[in-house]
């Protein structure tokens, strides 16, 4: 395999000329970058980036760790990419498929110093087994975590769930029905004190009507329709834990010749493209600019910058099913 002494020897320069031309420098006549150009074409000479990694001590490539990439975490793939690719990074995608092992593979690529950095969209390893690889290199999370030496781009959602159960207020609803994710996390938490919070501000029995727990999917939206019409203690309205499940309320909803929203509302949360197709009303939750910051944040401690981060805010966005 050529290398640079080689061309060098061959072209009649430097070996200092070669990696002049190699990485278009300047200090090189047009005509010695031609004849230099000549040799590597004839050699089909390519760098060794291994090598150039460990001369420079950085990779430039940065691990996105999730156990899949659609929905939201896909909206914060596409943005964290986009961010990293304007600064002359690249990314390199870790699927775990809610395997452990998977997310110790990346960390260990960490630990190695081949990628520069990591970010854990969804994590699947406790935080005090990920907690000693940050001494390796930066690692941001999409997470809800208050860590000394692991950064969050989270957002506190008992703000964002308090503007959408306040909507229904306002729209006349009073049996809300929530359904909630994993109980276990900290943003399902959030969602439940605000809920408890609101019954107490508006004088509400928080236990009227029945709720729901470990949902999230399309087809377990669906089922929440079949248990209203079975049901003789019907909720008004329903808020979801992401707009997928929403829909499967409406799409069934409609299947059943129910009407949203004069059966029952639906409020859907993230504010992903399927809310639009359904015209749902959902909570706006900034995914994309989340994954700017999380850039931002990795970028600062490699380059040592102090760019700001975005601010972020939830917000509601009204459409016809409340």
């Amino acid at each position: 395999m050529a290398n640079i002494q080689e061309i060098a020897k061959r072209a009649g320069v430097s070996s200092a000329t070669v990696s002049r031309v190699i990485n278009k420098r300047d200090y090189v006549s047009e005509e010695t970058r031609k004849r230099v150009q000549t040799v590597i074409d004839e050699l089909d000479y390519v760098p060794n980036l291994n090598a150039v990694s460990l001369k420079k001590g950085a990779t430039k490539l940065i691990g996105l760790v999730a156990p899949m990439f659609r929905d939201s975490p896909g909206i914060f793939m596409q943005n964290f990419t986009n961010a990293a690719q304007e600064h002359g990074y690249n990314v390199t995608l870790f699927m775990t498929n809610g395997k452990r092992d998977k997310e110790l593979e990346a960390l260990e690529m960490l630990r190695r110093k081949q990628i520069d950095a990591l970010v854990l969209v969804i994590r699947q390893n406790e935080w005090d087994v990920i907690e000693p690889y940050t001494k390796y290199g930066p690692i941001v999370t999409w997470q809800r975590i208050e860590h000394k030496k692991i950064a969050s781009v989270f957002m506190d959602q008992y703000e964002g769930y308090t503007v959408g159960l306040e909507h229904l207020y306002e729209r006349g609803y009073r049996r809300i029905c929530n359904i909630y994710g994993f109980t276990s996390g900290l943003n399902t938490q959030s969602r439940m004190q605000a809920y408890s919070d609101f019954c107490k501000r508006h004088n509400l029995n928080p236990h009227d009507v029945k709720h729901f727990y470990g949902m999230g999917t399309r087809a377990q939206g669906e089922e929440i329709v079949h248990f209203f019409k079975k049901t003789t203690n019907k909720p008004d309205a329903f808020f979801t834990p992401n707009d997928y499940l929403a829909a499967g309320i409406v799409s069934e909803a409609r299947r059943q010749e129910l009407r949203v929203p004069a059966d029952f509302a639906v409020c859907g949360f993230d504010d992903m493209e399927v809310a639009h197709l359904f015209d749902m009303t959902t909570i706006h939750y900034p995914v994309d600019k989340q994954a700017l910051n999380a850039f931002t944040i990795i970028h600062n401690t490699l380059k040592q910058a102090n760019q700001k981060l975005i601010p972020l805010k939830f917000h509601l966005v009204e459409r016809k099913t409340t």
